[in-house]
């Protein structure tokens, strides 16, 4: 129990810090749609939220309204989300 707690920041700056890469490439994003840039592909986005960025995509969606409505990137997301709510529950029961 000791060693879970003590790698508990360490792991809680990790996810922070990707969280905030996650919005900041949402917003790239945006603005690279908006510019009529080359954008970040949809898997790349998917891919910062799969490895557990799935908090910092949901908020850059709301605060930014980018790829609110667009499917199916919508459905991998909450089913990324969903996966690691269950994987969580998991550990938490059975560490």
């Amino acid at each position: 129990m000791i060693g879970r707690m003590t790698s508990f920041p360490i792991i809680a700056g990790a996810l922070f810090l990707l969280n905030l890469w996650t919005v900041a490439r949402f917003w790239q994003d945006k603005r690279r749609a908006a510019a009529g840039q080359r954008r970040i592909s949809e898997a790349g986005l998917l891919g910062l939220a799969m490895i557990g960025g799935s908090p910092g995509a949901l908020l850059a969606r709301r605060l930014f309204r980018h790829k609110t409505r667009k499917q199916p990137f919508s459905t991998w997301l909450y089913l990324i989300l969903a996966a690691q709510i269950a994987g969580v529950a998991v550990w938490l029961l059975f560490a």
